[in-house]
């Protein structure tokens, strides 16, 4: 294994935060636009697919990204992640069917199935234990400023110029993002030649067990995401809030304003603490969502929703590495990540079945969601048992 130094912010460092907000803004930037452009390709009926099976695909890869990230090295994995990113994002402007769209959804979903668990691996090689969640927040940033800026600045594109140039810009990015990664030094020891018998997984590599805890945590808190990215619009409208995005600026912007600082604090004060705080404040956004009668009420609540998650990300990220092992650190995030696209999927399921269209039932979704999250304070608090396990 790599060994890693007391510092954090040299020059490899530097350049994966790069390579991180550049990938990031590549396949956000077009988020906003997808849902028009497939309803002027005659999918107005299938918009909900275009999370959801990018999402379900970046699910089914994580086994094989986890695996490869452990055999083949970081370095590989996170370049084929941002070279999906620029083969997807040049097809775009050539498909004319919505089968051929939804197709090329499910397969742009490997991106963001290889790209993160790559990099989370690669960090946690690079730093030492005492610093990682300073680091992972530090990642996260760059990742959030990427997925702040993406969408504006495709939006702004797209209505200066087209949607094609806004799809050339994307693959940029993403090219951009693999110019970087070339040039970076694996962290991996003993990395073995990619063969096609690495993609043949096994039961015991979907999971690694030694994780569940913060899979857990993972699973439960993110339920509430998937709620914020199903309701919200709806949501915001039926209160006479006529930008869409203004609820996830407001989110956006306090937790970019949070994520060093709760890197730093789960190195000092341990990671559980801070993903109690975390769950807690993750509830109480969703109970003032619950009582929201008013734009104020709602943007405030995004605010301390933004809070949570930037507590939350940096501190779980790091827990799944402590708990890991260093041979199998990119199962281990590869299982994290396979519980926050759960999370996101059930909760924008079954939050979209208790709201069903009716502005009545905005308070109970958001209350379902307050409790689901609750459960994982809970947890926390009285289920979970530390291992004697160290950090390594």
């Amino acid at each position: 294994m790599y060994q890693s130094t007391g510092r954090i912010y040299n020059l490899q460092f530097i350049l994966l935060c790069l390579s991180n907000a550049l990938f990031s803004a590549s396949f956000n930037m077009m988020i906003p636009e997808l849902p028009a452009y497939l309803t002027r390709m005659g999918g107005a009926d299938y918009k909900g697919y275009i999370i959801g099976l990018f999402t379900l695909m970046a699910g089914l890869s994580r086994p094989f990204s986890g695996k490869l990230s452990d055999t083949i090295g970081r370095v590989p994995v996170m370049i084929f992640g941002s070279l999906v990113c620029v083969v997807c994002s040049l097809t775009y402007p050539l498909i004319s069917s919505v089968g051929a769209f939804l197709l090329l959804r499910f397969f742009h979903g490997f991106s963001t199935g290889f790209k993160p668990t790559g990099t989370s691996a690669y960090v946690s090689d690079l730093v030492p234990v005492t610093r990682r969640g300073e680091a992972m927040g530090m990642v996260g940033l760059f990742s959030t400023i990427g997925m702040a800026m993406g969408p504006a600045i495709g939006g702004y594109v797209a209505m200066r110029w087209n949607i094609n140039i806004m799809f050339q810009l994307s693959a940029l990015f993403s090219l951009l993002s693999v110019v970087i990664l070339v040039g970076m030094k694996e962290t991996l020891a003993n990395k073995q030649r990619f063969r096609l018998a690495l993609l043949k997984i096994s039961g015991d590599e979907i999971f690694e067990p030694l994780v569940w805890s913060p899979v857990i945590i993972t699973f439960l808190t993110y339920f509430s995401y998937g709620a914020i990215l199903t309701v919200i619009p709806d949501f915001g409208a039926y209160l006479g809030i006529s930008n869409k995005g203004l609820f996830y600026t407001f989110f956006t912007g306090s937790s970019i304003g949070i994520r060093l600082l709760a890197g730093k604090v789960s190195d000092k004060y341990g990671r559980v603490p801070v993903l109690k705080i975390s769950a807690v404040l993750m509830a109480i956004s969703m109970l003032m969502l619950g009582l929201a009668g008013n734009s104020t009420l709602l943007l405030t609540a995004a605010v301390v929703y933004g809070i949570s998650v930037g507590l939350n990300a940096p501190a779980v990220t790091a827990w799944t590495v402590d708990l890991g092992r260093p041979e199998h650190r990119g199962r281990a995030l590869a299982t994290m990540y396979i519980a926050m696209e759960a999370g996101i999927g059930l909760g924008a399921y079954f939050s979209a079945f208790i709201y069903s269209n009716q502005s009545a039932n905005f308070p109970l979704t958001f209350y379902v969601m307050a409790g689901i999250t609750l459960a994982a304070a809970l947890y926390l608090s009285f289920g979970y048992k530390p291992a004697q396990k160290q950090p390594c």
